[in-house]
């Protein structure tokens, strides 16, 4: 009888368990860059109410569900549920009103990106509807503006166009590419 010592077989079992793990354990280059990849901090509030104010005066009111607040090499601020504000004049009566279901504010630019069924409306009932808007406190005397189609409803008429300028208690806006007015019956009005 031949004796085989335990010594000899264990490199052979070692090297066998080896190559079960080996095939056994394997990423895809999805998973490696996700836990390899540099992670940004993000800060999360619910339930968010900023008030905009200059030289004391309030100037804004926003309210949110959700803010993400992004700590990148160029900080950013999204409002991925909805975004609602109220614009005040210097006796606080509520000018404008903006809503959204998505905002982007960029912190080193004071300038905030709207989409996504965007509705700004004026205390005279003058309402734009548009998909994309830009709001930046910079352009004084025109602080929204956008490059993409609009649809201003007034009073006694609907407007579509293309491109739009306007102050922030949206009075005066201007179309640079209107493609006319269509006069709407005083029983279609909205009450």
């Amino acid at each position: 009888m031949k004796f085989h010592h335990p010594y000899k077989i264990i490199p052979g079992a070692v090297l066998l368990a080896g190559c079960f793990f080996i095939a056994a354990c394997e990423n895809s280059q999805q998973q490696i860059d996700a836990l390899t990849s540099r992670r940004i901090g993000v800060e999360e509030g619910k339930g968010i109410i900023i008030n905009y104010s200059v030289s004391g005066k309030t100037k804004a009111k926003l309210t949110s569900p959700v803010m993400l607040r992004y700590q990148d090499t160029v900080p950013y601020t999204e409002f991925p549920k909805n975004i609602h504000a109220d614009f005040y004049d210097d006796s606080l009566t509520i000018e404008s009103k903006l809503d959204a279901h998505y905002g982007r504010y960029m912190e080193t630019e004071s300038k905030v990106f709207l989409r996504d069924s965007v509705r700004l409306f004026n205390r005279y009932g003058d309402t734009l509807y548009c998909n994309e808007l830009y709001w930046d406190r910079n352009r004084i005397g025109r602080e929204f503006y956008t490059d993409k189609p609009v649809r201003i409803r007034t009073k006694t008429k609907i407007i579509d166009g293309t491109a739009l300028e306007a102050p922030q208690d949206f009075s005066g806006w201007k179309i640079s590419n209107p493609k006319g007015s269509l006069k709407v019956p005083a029983s279609e009005l909205p009450q």
